[in-house]
């Protein structure tokens, strides 16, 4: 891509001048997993604490997009089965010292590839998940603002925010659709949140709308297309996020260079406890469960530049 390395170069410059150290999050990542650790100037790492015990973490070579190797991550069963709320986790983050600002566009772009067994029962599973940060201490559930998740084998993205009780006249239509101009969501006030249903696979049927009978617009979505299903192989999705949870909230999801779907509107959380900055993580979540369950990932990039992540002539906005 012509503008990457003039970008790259840049501001690096701009670090090296004596920018203080909050600066970092302006610098590219990029991650192929094509050595035997992360590489140094990915920003990525390998939690460590009880959940992601039940994680396998491997560099290999046998499954990948590009380059040389891709992670290969796993979860096993792990969680004792009286233990309400335990989950069991194999996820890579970002470093904590390049979270970028809560405000502040950030796009993203990583390769995954669903395991042999692709889970099918109905159950808890995300594999890339978008969150604010939660300050020690802080009371309340917040759920990712922006998640990828897989349900009965299907393919779907969520966008969750504060709670906005439903215009009466736009939630008439609940079960049935939504009128135009609003979206479909889970009014889940009791955590004083709800999660829109953003964008699916071509799998998804009405049935899979279940837990999303209520109508919001505080959500807007612009439709471009589907989620590709998860036994297509690799995926390549380039995503933007910029939660608002004012409504000034965007969200971009390409996958394999062309655009799903385009979401504005009140995205994210404010409440008391939260910190300024976003921050990813990917991999296999999910509940406790007995099964194993691989995915693969690959070509990791984070980027302020949509040319840095995405082709440039698919960009949307530079």
């Amino acid at each position: 891509m012509i503008g990457r390395s003039i970008r790259w170069a840049a501001l690096l410059a701009f670090m090296l001048c004596g920018v203080s150290h909050a600066a970092d999050w302006a610098v590219p990542l990029a991650d192929g997993f094509d050595g035997a650790d992360f590489a140094p100037d990915g920003g990525l790492y390998y939690k460590q604490n009880f959940e992601q015990s039940a994680g396998t973490l491997a560099f290999q070579g046998d499954v990948k997009l590009h380059g040389a190797g891709a992670l290969k991550l796993s979860v096993k069963a792990l969680c004792p089965a009286d233990e309400e709320g335990c989950s069991e986790r194999a996820e890579v983050w970002e470093k904590p010292d390049l979270w970028s600002p809560y405000n502040q566009g950030m796009w993203y772009g990583f390769a995954m590839k669903f395991g042999d067994s692709i889970p099918q029962d109905d159950h808890r599973y995300l594999v890339a998940q978008w969150k604010r940060e939660i300050l020690p201490g802080a009371q309340g559930d917040f759920s990712p603002f922006l998640a990828l998740r897989l349900r009965k084998g299907r393919l779907f993205a969520t966008v969750e925010g504060n709670y906005i009780a439903p215009d009466p006249v736009k939630a008439a239509a609940g079960g049935k659709g939504c009128p135009e101009g609003a979206t479909r969501v889970w009014f889940r006030p009791e955590s004083n949140q709800m999660r829109a249903l953003v964008a699916t696979d071509a799998a998804w049927t009405s049935e899979d709308d279940d837990l999303y009978q209520g109508c919001t617009t505080a959500i807007e979505l612009t439709e471009h297309g589907k989620l590709p299903l998860p036994s297509s192989g690799w995926i390549d999705f380039a995503i933007y996020s910029r939660p608002g949870p004012d409504g000034t909230g965007h969200i971009e999801i390409f996958a394999n260079d062309k655009p799903v779907v385009t979401i504005k509107g009140h995205i994210g959380h404010a409440d008391n406890g939260l910190g300024t900055t976003q921050y990813f993580k990917f991999g296999p979540y999910r509940a406790a469960h007995a099964d194993d369950w691989v995915m693969y990932y690959d070509d990791f990039r984070r980027s302020p530049y949509c040319a840095d992540v995405l082709e440039e002539g698919s960009c949307p906005f530079r």
